[in-house]
This record gives structure tokens, C-alpha cells and sequence, in this order.
């Protein structure tokens, strides 16, 4: 079994290498020591968020505070085709749902999207308390997962603004699918196209629309900005579902799992 994973500093963990002590306070050590309940001689993964892990063996502990020595050290590699999950604002948190599978599977970066047929709305008050929801549901699934980046989560977009990045990103050689059930083509066939000249670095975007379905005037805006309208299967999934099963198909065609 692999060790737990708790959040390090990026600036502590930068020049740590083993043999050194470090120590971590605050929620993270609240939270290994409360609720884990980590002792002295446990091995641990502190972990940057951006691919470096430090394995440490815990020395003391505290009510918020522990000691570690370091073990080793090693840095993750990045994905050469890093996907992006664009999911639409749902209710009953089925877009959270969707954020903590799609970090659990791999993805590295998350953009709320409030589409047209959004029925939940952030408004100005609460957009910023809804975007740290997203940002702890993100580091809370990536620290389940043991993984050593943590993945971003952008701002809130409009069908407006997100037809303007997606021209942006498929200028940049970026693939950008819409998850759609009257698509013509599947998924696999606008990946195995694009792997054909596809650069390393160049990345991909998924879009998933809420419960009510994206609307036409909104698909024909993203693919006349360059996207392209994708079938996933022949059955129709939750706003839950959909990026985390696509997420799975995409990094498999792109021999990532």
C-alpha cells in the first residue's frame, strides 16, 4: 500500500533532498495527526503540486505539527498532452463529482463553465466562495490519489469566453472536443486524427455540458472557433460521468494508462 499523502510548501520542498528534517504545520499536519493518526517511525509522501514527492520517515509528533526526516526524493514527469476538464455548472454537485474523479484519473486542470443551460448560477457574491469549493474537492482528490501535481482550477467561464479560449488553444495545436450525443464522430477518431501531428506539450480539452444538454447556438460557436463535437458511447451520461469515462479513453489512446 502506498504511503499518505499530505500538501508541502513549494519553497521547503524545493531544496529538501534526504537526510534533511522538515516540518509541517498547520491543516495538512492537523490532519495527518488528528485524523490519520501518524506517529513517530510512519513513512510519509509530502508532496509540492507540481510533480516533486518527498518521502519522509516521521520523527516527532504534534497537535499541529510534525517532524520528518527525508527518505528520497523524486520528481513526476509531466503529461506530454496535459487535458484540461471543462464541465458545466450541474446541481446537486454532480460537477464536483465530476472534478474529483477526473483529478483521480489524471487530469491536469479543471474550468468551471457556466453554460446556458446551467441551472446552478455564480453569481459575483458567490463565485469565489464556489471556486475554493472546487479548489479544496481538487486538492482533497489529488492527495486520495497520491498524486504529485496538483491540478488547476481556472476561472469561471462564460460560453462567450470559452468559445474565445478554445480559438486560443486549437491556434496552439490544442485538441478540443465537445462531448455530444449527435456527434458523428467518436472520440477515438478525433484523438488517433490529431496524434498524427500532435507536438509534445500541445493539449487537450475536453467540454461537458450540464444536465440540460449544450445548446446549439453554444456548439456551433466552439466549433466554428475550432473545436470539434464528439460521441462518447452510444448511451447518454450524467453530467458526472461523461469527462471522467472520456478522461479514461484519452489517455489511453495517448499510452498514458
Amino acid at each position: 500500500m502506498s504511503n499518505h499523502s499530505f500538501v508541502i510548501d513549494a519553497d521547503l520542498a524545493q531544496n529538501a533532498v534526504p537526510g534533511d528534517t522538515l516540518e509541517l504545520t498547520g491543516p495538512e499536519a492537523h490532519h495527518a495527526v488528528t485524523v490519520k493518526r501518524v506517529t513517530a517511525g510512519e513513512q510519509l509522501d509530502l508532496l509540492d503540486g507540481r510533480g516533486l514527492r518527498l518521502s519522509v520517515e516521521v520523527q516527532t509528533t504534534g497537535k499541529d505539527f510534525l517532524s520528518a526526516t527525508v527518505v528520497s526524493r523524486s520528481q513526476e514527469a509531466t503529461s506530454d498532452h496535459p487535458v484540461t476538464l471543462v464541465q458545466a455548472l450541474s446541481k446537486g454537485d454532480r460537477d464536483l463529482q465530476a472534478v474529483e474523479s477526473a483529478v483521480e484519473l489524471g487530469v491536469l486542470a479543471v474550468r468551471p463553465w457556466q453554460a446556458d443551460r446551467s441551472i446552478v448560477r455564480w453569481n459575483a457574491a458567490k463565485a469565489e466562495k464556489a471556486l475554493a469549493k472546487w479548489q479544496a474537492q481538487v486538492r482533497s482528490a489529488q492527495k486520495q490519489s497520491r498524486r504529485a501535481f496538483e491540478p488547476e482550477v481556472l476561472s469561471l467561464a462564460s460560453s462567450k469566453e470559452l468559445a474565445k479560449n478554445i480559438a486560443a488553444e486549437t491556434s496552439a495545436g490544442a485538441l478540443v472536443l465537445v462531448l455530444h450525443e449527435q456527434a458523428e464522430q467518436s472520440v477515438a477518431v478525433h484523438v488517433s486524427k490529431w496524434q498524427e501531428t500532435a507536438q509534445p506539450g500541445q493539449k487537450v480539452l475536453m467540454i461537458v455540458g450540464p444536465e440540460g444538454g449544450i445548446s446549439d447556438t453554444e456548439l456551433q460557436a466552439f466549433v466554428e472557433a475550432g473545436a470539434h463535437a464528439a460521441l462518447l458511447g452510444q448511451h447518454v451520461l450524467r453530467a458526472s460521468t461523461a469527462g471522467p469515462a472520456a478522461l479514461v479513453l484519452i489517455r489511453h489512446l495517448l499510452g498514458e494508462i
